[in-house]
């Protein structure tokens, strides 16, 4: 539907991103507007593009798909346009003489005569001139939003191009459509391709295939790959951009050029037929990426091949001397790998005695009179950590003092704040892609002693780059993997059948009447689907964790938020409830962060701090729809006020991916397990699912299903450079 009518009240609207509530005036009626108008002031006239809704509590609203301003039809809405006060040098008493002395022509006047305002008592020169140069300015404004619809572009991405390029945004489009993939804007390359296409830019353009090469390159690393094989990259962009191979090396050798793409040549050795052969491959990165990954080797050699100057010695005396924990071999050998070097690793599963060796760490370095700092990945990782050792643990984020930019676009050469201890542990590294690992090693000093724990099976990064496996295939800085399960864990079924799918035995087919363990660990088995949906709502409590490989079909996270909700949270007279999207928040439900927000305060007992990160979890405990206020309590007690608008950043967690739910841990976890795509029915999904359960875990579904996942190791080669640099430099 279309509507026409001058905005009589901004109701409520959010800066950052321009969503906007809003009152629109149409001839007869006042209708309440919703969605993303960034620019829009009272007074203007808008053409408005979209639906009717019936919100539950506020009733009819019309949401904005896409929206036009236009200029006031009348001289009574001119008026109140130019009297309100998005006019420099206009307000009401200035706009009324304005559109008296010249009525229709007002208009035309301040574009094109702005001389003739003089005419007008109290405008001068100077500032006729201003009042122009301001009117012009909205009006350009008014066309960007409508100008970029035929891109694909919505009106809150508009709001983001108009900050990035300024007052001759238009223009600067025209000339080029491609600036707008460089802008880092989640935008649809064909499309832009098709429109540059059609304004005449030829087909083997140089900047039109340089585009090319570096939206193929950035798709990659969406993927987790830094870098890309020439020959894969040439055919992809051939194919791409229907161009022969010939113009795609023409465009690499132009982006070589100007230093935006790096060419990396690598001699590595290739078997074949029992034989060694030395091979040359050219390996294809985005600038940014190379340098990160440069910066990486370069840093944690230097670092490994530093003074070690925080060595303890008589080390086995002050073991015994802090711990009353009688360490295994394997952790002996691991705490004097720590001591021996600056840069050490530690890799396995759960119960092989990690958490032991970071304790016995932070004792011999306190006694020392060192400071340890222990850090990890995420807000739920860190906090595990703090229980586990009594110490205080941050996230990385936190302790780098990293905001915004670290999200934004990958910069190796960004500031952050440097580490300020002796000895840091860092745990989940598995969790960290390469560009956060870049920032760790840029906060740390030389002399300084970095300890890396993790779990080389679980899922890898959600970021580019396979940090802790490169480096520990390097065999350049010393590690150690405990592959011992302790006798207390042992007794947890949960522990050593996750190791059993780690080695790929199929735990459900061995004898569970083991009467040395504990029967933490159910297998129910169920593959109608409805069924296993009424088993897992019959099984939930509000200390459960669902965890489930997917988002979609009916054992996702989509389907399954939607049932626990109307089961355990239903909607009640008591209750405020907010509806956005598709989604209704409700008093009461648990919901998780999606996304790093530096920017929303809040509060803990008297403590105040800025920031809430991707993979928070907590619950909705009041919504003030009159102010347009959620309040969100999370787990860790501290307490966030946000805006309608970022509800964008929340989704509900009563059911959460696997992927969201590594680096956690939750006392009970139901995991169902029914037929989903292949490519997340894999066995590190399964462990990692698996390992997230503390206390008790319940699988639910078929035996098929888990057996095929055992047994289907085919994870996903990230192409990565990471390795060979520290190879190089550690020959050096």
């Amino acid at each position: 539907m279309e509507l026409t009518g001058e905005v009589e009240d901004i109701i409520y609207k959010n800066d950052v991103n321009g969503y906007t509530i809003a009152s629109l005036y149409t001839d007869t009626t006042d209708t309440i507007i919703v969605g993303y108008l960034p620019f829009v002031n009272k007074g203007d006239n808008l053409k408005v593009i979209g639906k009717f809704v019936n919100h539950p509590e506020y009733g009819e609203q019309f949401k904005v798909d896409t929206f036009e301003k236009v200029m006031p039809e009348t001289l009574e809405s001119l008026e109140r346009y130019l009297a309100n006060g998005t006019i420099k040098g206009v307000g009401p008493a200035t706009a009324k003489k304005i559109v008296k002395k010249f009525g229709d022509a007002t208009i035309e006047i301040i574009k094109n005569e702005p001389g003739e305002l003089t005419k007008v008592k109290g405008i001068t020169k100077e500032k006729a001139e201003e009042i122009s140069l301001s009117f012009i300015e909205n009006f350009d404004l008014w066309q960007i939003v409508k100008y970029l619809e035929k891109f694909g572009i919505s009106p809150a991405s508009a709001n983001t191009i108009y900050k990035k390029l300024g007052m001759d945004t238009i223009n600067k489009i025209e000339e080029d459509p491609y600036i707008l993939c460089d802008l880092s804007l989640k935008v649809d390359f064909a499309q832009i391709d098709r429109m540059a296409l059609s304004i005449g830019i030829e087909k083997s353009n140089l900047r039109r295939i340089g585009i090319g090469i570096k939206h193929a390159l950035n798709l990659a690393s969406v993927n987790g790959h830094s870098c890309v094989l020439e020959g894969n990259l040439i055919t992809f962009v051939s194919n791409l951009l229907g161009i022969q191979e010939d113009d795609v090396l023409d465009g690499i050798k132009d982006l070589k050029a100007k230093e935006q793409i790096v060419v990396e040549n690598r001699e590595e050795i290739e078997s074949k037929d029992g034989k060694n052969n030395l091979s040359i491959t050219n390996w294809i990165y985005l600038a940014d990426f190379y340098a990160t990954e440069k910066n990486i080797a370069n840093k944690i050699i230097d670092l490994n091949q530093s003074q070690n100057i925080k060595q303890i010695k008589n080390l086995k005396k002050k073991i015994s001397q802090v711990s009353d924990i009688e360490l295994s071999e394997k952790q002996k050998e691991a705490v004097e790998i720590i001591n021996d070097n600056n840069v050490a690793i530690i890799t396995g599963g759960p119960g092989t005695g990690k958490t032991t060796i970071i304790k016995t760490i932070i004792d011999l370095y306190k006694q020392e009179g060192k400071k340890v700092v222990l850090c990890a990945p995420t807000g739920r990782a860190a906090k595990r950590m703090t229980e586990a050792t009594g110490e205080e643990s941050k996230t990385l984020h936190r302790l780098l003092e990293i905001g915004k930019f670290a999200d934004e676009k990958p910069n190796p050469d960004i500031e952050v704040a440097p580490i300020d201890g002796d000895v840091v542990i860092i745990d989940e590294v598995s969790m960290v892609d390469m560009f956060l690992m870049n920032y760790v090693l840029k906060g740390i000093y030389k002399g300084t002693k970095l300890i890396l724990v993790g779990d080389t099976d679980q899922l890898p990064s959600v970021g580019p780059g396979s940090v802790l496996k490169d480096i520990i295939e390097s065999k350049k800085i010393p590690y150690i993997t405990l592959n011992k399960i302790f006798r207390q864990a042992a007794k947890s079924k949960i522990i050593v059948n996750s190791h059993k799918v780690n080695d790929g035995i199929d735990f459900l087919e061995e004898d569970e009447k083991n009467q040395d363990t504990i029967d933490d660990l159910i297998f129910l088995p169920e593959q109608n689907i409805i069924k296993a949906q009424e088993m897992i709502l019959d099984l939930y409590s509000k200390d459960t964790q669902i965890i489930t490989p997917t988002k979609k079909g009916d054992l996702g996270t989509k389907n399954l938020n939607k049932l626990l909700q109307e089961k355990f949270n239903p909607s009640d007279h008591f209750k405020s409830e907010k509806k956005f999207g598709d989604s209704v928040f409700r008093e009461g439900d648990k919901v998780m962060q999606t996304k790093n927000n530096y920017d929303i305060a809040w509060v803990r007992d008297l403590e105040r701090g800025v920031g809430i990160f991707n993979g928070e979890m907590g619950q909705i405990v009041e919504i003030d729809n009159s102010e347009g206020k959620i309040k969100i309590k999370f787990d860790d007690d501290k307490i966030a006020i946000y805006e309608i608008a970022d509800l964008e950043q929340i989704e509900h967690s009563y059911a959460i991916t696997v992927h969201k739910s590594q680096g956690s841990e939750f006392n009970e976890v139901i995991f169902p397990i029914i037929n989903a795509s292949p490519m997340l029915l894999t066995r590190n999904v399964l462990y990692t699912g698996m390992t997230r359960a503390k206390n008790k875990l319940l699988m639910i579904g078929s035996k098929k299903v888990i057996e095929y996942m055992i047994n289907n190791v085919v994870t996903k080669k990230r192409n990565t450079g990471l390795k060979y640099k520290i190879e190089m430099l550690g020959e050096d």
